[in-house]
């Protein structure tokens, strides 16, 4: 039960930075962890290509371990991130928190002591773990811990500025890495990762109450039973709710598809420029804080603008594009300088996640939220694990000596075939504004994971 106070009508009305004062000592420490966690990014690819292909611009094997790994996390990830998610509104959000912020910490670490072939080896299953209980259950989380103490007129605002945060920390992290020698850079890492739990642990408030157990004297295995009924139950529910809805059932396979294409194309991405064009951690820094300030203008300021003259759907659309025309300039890119220019349309293709979560909130009622936006993470992460199936093994044959002709971002140009599929889906798309909307069972353990406290007057 979220215990955060908010007014109806009183208080001051005031915009930007003023909607996140009770946030303060959330956004402190996760903005810290984004930078630990972003300023690894361009140099991992040199780590692991020269652990495991030493001597070689390019590493199928790098490149066939993210496959897997990306496709391991998005099967556990479809059971892992409901389960948090109800975790977190039954036992609180600051133990989830400390939870999922703290798993970075040992794969790094493991880099950090050494960078050889076996604890780079140690490192990727470690991270494995590290990613099914961290990766997208920060953000949900952090998500419902701002609903629970901002008011809902306000949230929209908060939202953006807190994805705003999101990218100003990674376009930090990134300078980090292209001014920081590498040997420094997993170390300065560590010690930003550690501060981020313990400011946490002695700083963040709770804003959830926990609930009394029910039934004590039931058996463990009666418990374990009840709730696979009841998390059958809320995902058999979450499937009614999204395939009742035409706006739904449309975004969710937008999302699908987006997200088969983008995460395909993520995963081998920077192996690709490396092989391609020898690109190094500065040239992969530079692209990265390219998108990263572009992105910081259009969510925090642009959308704000824009989205109340020409709606949800013109947004995604727009986005959509955006993404093809990154997509095909990266895998048709003829020049080392092309990528920067394919970089730069990152500034508008990251409008779609923002735009797919207002369509979906404005198409669910406050008590089905939390689960229309678990049941599309899902679908997304459906995608995210059938993705590399494809891209790893396609890549690594037309980057290798053995390919049938001679465009090595072929893979890429496949990928933005899913990118098309995505922006007809999202034309077709009939909005659609949410139904009357009805009051949460607060006994109800299915309670989303968003939900939407009632004003008291």
């Amino acid at each position: 039960m979220a215990v955060g106070k908010r007014s109806c009508g009183g208080g001051r009305r005031g915009g930007g930075w003023w909607e996140l004062r009770p946030l303060v000592h959330l956004l402190l420490p996760l903005c810290v962890h984004w930078i630990a966690e972003e300023m690894t990014v361009s140099v991992l690819v040199d780590i692991t290509t020269s652990a495991l292909c030493p001597g070689q611009s390019t590493c199928p094997e790098a490149i066939y371990i993210n496959g897997i790994q990306q496709t391991v996390v998005g099967v556990f990830k479809m059971v892992v991130l409901p389960l948090l998610g109800q975790l977190a509104d039954e036992c609180g959000r600051k133990p989830m928190l400390l939870l999922t912020v703290s798993t970075t910490i040992f794969p790094f670490g493991l880099l950090a002591m050494k960078q050889s072939k076996e604890f780079v080896y140690a490192y990727y299953a470690i991270r494995t773990i590290s990613y099914i209980i961290s990766q997208g259950s920060i953000f949900c989380i952090s998500v419902a811990y701002a609903a629970d103490v901002i008011e809902d007129s306000k949230r929209a605002a908060a939202f953006s500025w807190i994805t705003g945060l999101f990218s100003a920390s990674h376009v930090l992290g990134n300078m980090l890495a292209r001014f920081l020698p590498e040997k420094y850079i997993f170390d300065v890492s560590i010690v930003l990762l550690i501060s981020c739990p313990v400011y946490m642990l002695l700083f963040l408030s709770e804003t959830v109450k926990s609930t009394p157990k029910q039934d004590p004297d039931s058996s463990s295995l009666g418990k374990i039973a009840k709730v696979l009924h009841k998390r059958y139950d809320s995902m058999r529910n979450a499937a009614t709710i999204v395939v009742s809805s035409p706006a739904l059932r449309g975004i969710s396979l937008v999302s699908f598809f987006y997200e088969l294409g983008m995460s395909g194309i993520s995963s081998v991405l920077l192996y690709y420029l490396k092989a391609a064009f020898g690109y190094n951690k500065n040239q992969f820094s530079e692209l990265l804080m390219m998108v990263g300030i572009g992105s910081i203008v259009s969510q925090m300021v642009v959308l704000p603008l824009i989205n109340p003259l020409v709606g949800e759907k013109a947004i995604l659309c727009t986005a959509l594009l955006s993404s093809i025309a990154y997509a095909l300039l990266y895998g048709f890119a003829w020049a080392s300088w092309v990528p920067y220019l394919s970089a730069s349309f990152g500034v508008i293709y990251i409008l779609v996640k923002p735009s797919t979560y207002a369509i979906i909130s404005k198409a669910s009622t406050s008590a089905d939220q939390g689960k229309a936006q678990g049941f599309i993470a899902g679908v997304q992460s459906i995608a995210s694990l059938l993705s590399p199936l494809a891209m790893s093994p396609l890549t690594s044959w037309f980057l290798s000596s053995n390919a049938p002709f001679d465009c090595k971002g072929f893979s890429i140009v496949c990928a933005s075939i899913c990118l098309v599929i995505a922006l007809c889906y999202a034309c077709l798309l009939k909005q659609e504004e949410s139904p009357s909307q009805d009051m949460p069972d607060t006994e109800d353990l299915e309670a989303p994971l968003l939900r939407v406290t009632q004003c008291s007057n």
